[in-house]
């Protein structure tokens, strides 16, 4: 009977180290799983996001490139400027995504021969920055389509949209489980695109 007690205590002791082993391991490995599972879904959103603006930016570009041109050079916002701007808030509120106020602002205004438009939408923060220059050329274009005529390159301005995204990252908030004090700064997406003016 002594011998039954015994190999019990040696059997329930077997078990208990098992439990609080399997506790350890659970407790070193919870952190990595929370980190892993939220960065999934964080940079999967914004890898998804970043697709739906690169999709906004580029009709934008398009769009602006097929409109003409005559309007640039007077005093305010031109008509076709203020057209791209909404089409792109248009393609924003099509994809379920807040357009921080793009849609209702007013035009940024300007001058005659400016060639950027500013829109900053403070419905977020940090603020949507809708930047159109529109014609691009070698000197004010980031991109620039060069057509390469006999032996010289023809630059045909371009229109060129771009779109700086408020985007909230959990990542940074879990990732300090990990590395205490560790800070990731990114605040946003940006994007853009280029199109040859066809006008």
């Amino acid at each position: 009977m002594a011998g039954r007690n015994q190999l019990g205590g040696v059997f329930r002791s077997r078990i208990r180290s098992t439990e609080a082993a399997a506790l350890i391991e659970f407790a070193v490995a919870l952190p990595l799983l929370v980190v892993l599972v939220v960065g999934i879904f964080d940079f999967g959103g914004a890898f998804n996001l970043k697709q739906e603006l690169n999709n906004a930016a580029r009709e934008g570009a398009n769009f602006g490139a097929s409109e003409p041109t005559n309007d640039l050079y007077n005093n305010g916002t031109p008509p076709t400027i203020d057209a791209v701007r909404y089409l792109v808030d248009s393609y924003l509120v099509a994809a379920r995504l807040n357009d921080c106020g793009l849609g209702t602002m007013p035009a940024p205004g300007g001058t005659s021969g400016q060639m950027t438009w500013v829109y900053s939408a403070t419905g977020c923060s940090p603020n949507l920055i809708l930047t159109i220059i529109r014609p691009c050329r070698t000197s004010t274009c980031p991109v620039i389509t060069p057509i390469i005529a006999g032996t010289a390159n023809v630059y045909v301005p371009d229109t060129y949209v771009q779109i700086s995204y408020p985007y909230q990252w959990h990542f940074n908030n879990v990732i300090q489980l990990l590395v205490p004090g560790a800070q990731y700064s990114l605040s946003s997406i940006k994007t853009d695109a280029t199109a040859a003016n066809l006008n």
